[in-house]
């Protein structure tokens, strides 16, 4: 992996339309490099449309995979269960059932990964008839690390010898501070929540992070701060910013918006393609 450095901000290699190409993009937003999850800032911004627009509806169909329980919390799991390489999808606020999140899981499984996607909130994803700010109170990015480790260990009890982990949003900031730990080999974050230029700073293993133009929790300019401090610290890097698309839309895509639809496809394609050079 030594010497691998892939940062592309932008989609040059693909029209969508009705949106701008990357290099029409400007890093022109402000926004604190200190948010973590007890800023009252960060909830508020996390409160508003931008994050929990778009909600998933729930549906038990659709999905190539099963039902487990790994390391003591219920999961989706996906894939070949021989495969020696497995990938942990850390959700959203709105859980491991959304039926997007578990499209993409298999997505990652058909290249080869045994993809497991654990329930961290134990039954009580954020609903709409829930207050973010108190659901986030027994809910913190933190205490879902403690309930990854078991997930992690089963698996390489299971003969695993190479597990990386991909965020969104909330679960960009358990998968930090899982490659803060060692606790996975690579690592990506998609339109990060809660994570800060420290927290990229003491990330040791390779890192992709696909962002949003428009985001208020991690806009663009807070993602080249992020890719600046993985190059500072000769960590193997993906960066990238995709146009015209806003906070959560890899998972919470819009179907009858079409550029939306190919936009969140392309980061699917990138995502899994990062995951090939980390191995």
């Amino acid at each position: 992996m030594k010497g691998l450095k892939t940062h592309v901000y932008g989609l040059n290699h693909t029209k969508i339309p009705r949106v701008p190409k990357c290099n029409q993009l400007t890093f022109n937003r402000s926004f604190p490099n200190n948010i973590c999850w007890v800023n009252p800032e960060a909830v508020r911004i996390m409160s508003g449309p931008e994050c929990c627009q778009n909600p998933p509806a729930i549906s038990s169909g659709g999905e190539s995979g099963e039902l487990l329980q790994i390391g003591s919390l219920n999961s989706y799991v996906s894939g070949n269960p021989d495969s020696k390489v497995a990938v942990l999808l850390v959700s959203d606020v709105f859980g491991y059932e959304a039926p997007k999140l578990r499209q993409l899981a298999d997505k990652v499984a058909a290249a080869g990964y045994y993809v497991v996607v654990p329930d961290f909130f134990h039954g009580d994803p954020l609903t709409s008839i829930t207050k973010i700010g108190d659901w986030l109170k027994n809910h913190a990015p933190e205490q879902a690390v403690e309930f990854a480790k078991p997930v992690i260990q089963t698996l390489k009890e299971k003969g695993i010898t190479k597990i990386g982990a991909a965020g969104f949003c909330w679960g960009a900031k358990v998968v930090v501070e899982l490659a803060k730990d060692g606790e996975i080999q690579f690592a990506a974050l998609l339109h990060p929540s809660f994570v800060t230029v420290d927290d990229i700073k003491g990330v040791k293993v390779p890192t992709g992070i696909l962002g949003a133009e428009i985001d208020k929790m991690s806009p663009p300019e807070l993602v080249k701060e992020f890719e600046a401090a993985l190059v500072a610290n000769e960590v193997n890097n993906f960066a990238k910013i995709y146009p015209g698309v806003s906070h959560g839309w890899t998972i919470r895509y819009k179907d009858e918006d079409a550029a939306e639809v190919k936009c969140a496809e392309e980061a699917h394609q990138d995502l899994v393609e990062w995951f090939g050079k980390c191995l």
